[in-house]
C-alpha cells in the first residue's frame, strides 16, 4: 500500500472495500454535504451500499479504468479523490473529490488532486483529464482553476439530482499544459 503525504498530517492512501465500515461513518459525516454533487453519496447509505460503492471502484482499477483514494487527516477519513473514469487506450480520465466540512480550507483537495493528476500525466502517459461540476458548486470550479484547468462548455440539464436537471461545465488540462 502507498501512502503521499499531503501536508498538515494528512495522506492520501488507497480506499479499498474492506474500509467500507470506516467509509461509511465518513459518509454519514459528509453525506449532506456530498450527495448533491456525487451520486454515490447516497447510494451508500449503509454497510452494504458503502462496500458496494468501494467495490465497484476496486473492480474499476482491476480493469484500469478508474480508482478511489482516500484522505486521511491523521486517523481519521475525512475525504477523497478518484478517477471516475480512466481511459489509457483514448488518453483521457476524469478526476472527481469529496471532502466534510471539517476538513475544508486546508488545501486538502486541492493537493490530492494535483497528486492524481501529475501520476496521470508523468507515469501512465495520460494526454487529458477532465473535471465536471456543477456550475452552482464554486468550491469545485475554483479547484478546477486552481488545477489549471480551463472551462471547455456546459452540458445543460444533463445531470438528474432529486428530481431536478442540472447543467455540468466540463473543464480540462492537457498534458501539454500540466506544469
Amino acid at each position: 500500500m502507498f501512502s503521499v503525504d499531503l501536508g498538515g498530517g494528512a495522506t492520501l492512501r488507497p480506499l479499498e472495500p474492506w474500509q467500507a465500515s470506516e467509509f461509511l461513518t465518513h459518509m454519514d459525516r459528509a453525506r449532506a454535504t456530498v450527495d448533491p454533487w456525487i451520486p454515490w453519496a447516497s447510494r451508500s447509505p449503509d454497510l452494504d451500499g458503502a462496500r458496494a460503492t468501494l467495490r465497484r471502484y476496486a473492480d474499476l482499477q482491476a480493469r484500469d479504468a478508474g480508482r478511489i483514494c482516500g484522505i486521511w487527516l491523521g486517523e481519521t477519513l475525512v475525504g477523497g479523490t478518484m478517477f471516475v473514469s480512466f481511459d489509457a487506450d483514448s488518453g483521457i480520465a476524469e478526476v472527481g473529490c469529496w471532502l466534510e466540512p471539517a476538513a475544508t480550507g486546508r488545501g486538502l483537495i486541492t493537493t490530492a488532486c494535483r497528486v492524481l493528476i501529475d501520476w496521470a500525466f508523468r507515469v501512465r502517459g495520460m494526454h487529458r483529464i477532465e473535471w465536471h461540476c456543477r456550475p452552482d458548486n464554486v468550491a469545485s470550479s475554483n479547484v478546477a482553476r486552481r488545477l489549471g484547468m480551463k472551462l471547455e462548455g456546459t452540458l445543460r440539464e444533463n445531470y438528474p439530482w432529486q428530481g431536478v436537471r442540472h447543467d455540468t461545465e466540463i473543464w480540462a488540462v492537457l498534458a501539454a499544459d500540466w506544469q
